[in-house]
């Protein structure tokens, strides 16, 4: 009789030790998965706002617009990112906003002037995180105040820009005037330089397309114009000539579309407004220049016009007829039928477009070796059939007010400016 009570108080006690035991090794396993869960979001929210740091980086230029583009691309550039466990919509807890968005100057100090800007501080915090554990806990004690179903995460990065390695020019290349030596190899900032040719006319300072892999294709021309990166000093360019199948890819930075395209995949600079000498006759400092006597009613500077959002027919949708992009710049666009929509209420330019018309370019010797990087002005679509096309010399690209930013690897001791992170 003894033994038998004795058997199940054991076994009794052995039933209270297994639910305890069952009840700590849940608890671990409630831990493990919270911080688990909290880990994933946490990373995901810091590649957000990594991306949101970089992209408001590149933008800081110093031009007086610098600050309202580099909010405009570092929310756009972070909350094309999924947080919350790969959420599209972020479970519907807020993505970066304005205010999340802040900006420091070269003593680490907060400004909003752009002239000074030298670092973007992307810093948003997720709220209303499920803590399963907690919640589970709070409703089995019924303390729901001493065990809140959730957390918050806060993430923060800071970029800023610094010279390259490498770099991601656009395929073309320029050779120094004649006697031309750095920084600026004999051009003036502001001068209109003619680097594509309908015959590929080389003299100095005009050299056309130049792929950058060394090869002569023109597959490879036509894809290096979307971001070929590795490029560094002493690369040997091909020369492949007059490239007409480029003019899809080259026309869809100034938002410039056949039947396909669209500025929400094929995305476009903040504005698609060219220049030509029918509607800037001075040929000289369209970037943040006066028009001239004698420029279309429409011509203001790039600088203005990016502000703007505005099309290549300004503020209307026409690629051709009365006030539309041919009329304004003389350029025959034969098989293109569509532009990006102006204006900063739900236009293509402003929705999706980023900085694709201020483009690092190779600087080349006689041998086609790279030298160094010039940093320019896209000014114009390629014509069909092709004929010179123009860019705008803004200085050598490594230059601390250069308004190039490209993208490459970081840690250069010179060269073109890259957004890199800090913190």
């Amino acid at each position: 009789m003894f033994t038998c009570r004795q058997h199940r108080r054991q076994r009794g006690a052995m039933i209270v030790t297994a639910a305890l035991f069952l009840l700590f090794l849940m608890g671990f396993m409630g831990i493990a998965l919270d911080f688990g869960h909290l880990f994933v979001i946490r990373t995901e929210l810091q590649t957000a706002v990594d991306s949101c740091a970089l992209a408001a980086a590149r933008e800081l230029d110093g031009q007086g617009t610098a600050l309202t583009r580099a909010t405009s691309a570092g929310q756009t550039a972070g909350n094309a990112n999924r947080v919350n466990m790969q959420s599209s919509t972020w479970s519907g807890q807020g993505k970066i906003v304005t205010a999340d968005i802040t900006f420091r100057d070269s003593a680490y100090a907060l400004t909003t002037t752009p002239a000074v800007a030298r670092y973007a501080q992307c810093t948003h915090t997720q709220a209303n995180v499920n803590i399963w554990l907690m919640k589970a806990m709070g409703a089995f004690s019924g303390n729901t105040a001493g065990n809140p179903a959730t957390r918050s995460v806060t993430a923060s990065a800071v970029a800023t820009r610094a010279s390259a390695q490498t770099t991601c020019p656009i395929p073309v290349a320029l050779k120094p005037k004649p006697g031309g030596t750095a920084p600026n190899y004999g051009f003036a900032v502001g001068d209109w330089v003619t680097l594509i040719q309908a015959q590929n006319a080389a003299v100095g300072g005009q050299i056309g397309w130049a792929n950058l892999d060394g090869s002569n294709s023109a597959s490879e021309t036509e894809s290096e114009l979307n971001n070929h990166c590795g490029t560094k000093v002493g690369d040997t360019l091909g020369t492949p000539g007059v490239q007409t199948t480029v003019a899809d890819t080259w026309n869809q930075r100034f938002g410039i579309y056949k039947n396909s395209g669209d500025p929400s995949v094929d995305r476009p600079d903040y504005t698609g407004y060219a220049y030509t000498s029918s509607n800037w006759p001075t040929q000289f400092n369209a970037y943040n220049g006066a028009p001239g006597a004698g420029a279309d009613a429409t011509a203001q500077n790039f600088v203005t016009k990016r502000a703007a959002f505005a099309s290549c027919a300004d503020t209307g949708t026409k690629v051709k007829g009365a006030n539309s992009c041919e009329s304004i710049t003389g350029l025959s666009l034969n098989s293109f039928q569509k532009l990006a929509n102006p204006g900063n209420v739900a236009g293509g330019h402003m929705q999706y477009g980023f900085d694709r018309r201020i483009v690092t370019v190779p600087v080349i010797d006689g041998s086609n070796h790279v030298i160094d990087y010039a940093c320019m002005l896209m000014l114009q679509p390629l014509s069909i059939p092709m004929t010179d096309t123009q860019l705008e010399f803004r200085g050598n690209a490594g230059a601390v007010g250069s308004p190039c930013t490209t993208s490459g690897l970081a840690g250069g001791s010179a060269g073109p400016l890259v957004p890199v992170l800090v913190r």
